[in-house]
């Protein structure tokens, strides 16, 4: 299977009721070890600027009540992931497209509570991972469709439309699919 780095995973409705249920996810690696991503449109209810607070980190810049802290996924949910514009590089960073850079560093933190912050940033809480074929699995038992992301996808819709509007890039309604798959 080719990579789906730089792709979004979207949920099957078959996943409602689950942790999953209506996530979309920004594939950040994906080679023959696993994939690993990070959920972009479920906010934890806590913004990017209350956040640096209670991290002692100066919010000096005017955050945007939009800027949510989300739910990257279930590992590690204690341990932060910036997806950023790509404009300056900061200690434990990784170019995941050429728009979307992936950083892990505290660094990036103290940037975007100042003028120094990437133009466009989403700030997660753990991460989304699937071991050895365990993606390749779950993409054959229907679990998750795929499309190429965009700039435009990963940081400028609402959390709350990006679900509707990514199952919409792909052309038909996704509540007509079936859950069953035609292979054995």
């Amino acid at each position: 299977m080719d990579s789906l780095k730089n792709h979004l995973l979207i949920a099957m409705p078959s996943l409602d009721g689950s942790f999953f249920e209506r996530t979309v996810i920004y594939v950040c690696e994906h080679d023959e070890k696993g994939a690993m991503g990070i959920v972009i449109n479920r906010p934890i209810g806590l913004s990017v600027e209350a956040l640096l607070i209670q991290m002692d980190l100066d919010a000096e810049a005017n955050l945007s009540d939009d800027a949510q802290v989300l739910i990257g996924g279930p590992v590690l949910p204690d341990r932060g992931f910036v997806l950023h514009s790509p404009e300056k590089v900061w200690t434990n960073s990784e170019a995941v497209s050429d728009y979307c850079t992936l950083t892990t560093s505290r660094d990036i933190l103290n940037a975007i509570g100042s003028a120094d912050a990437p133009s466009q940033f989403k700030v997660a809480l753990g991460y989304s991972g699937w071991s050895k074929d365990q993606l390749e699995q779950e993409l054959a038992d229907n679990t998750w469709l795929t499309i190429k992301a965009s700039s435009e996808l990963v940081f400028d819709v609402d959390y709350e439309q990006l679900w509707t509007l990514a199952t919409k890039e792909l052309g038909f309604d996704i509540w007509q699919l079936s859950s069953q798959t035609g292979h054995c």
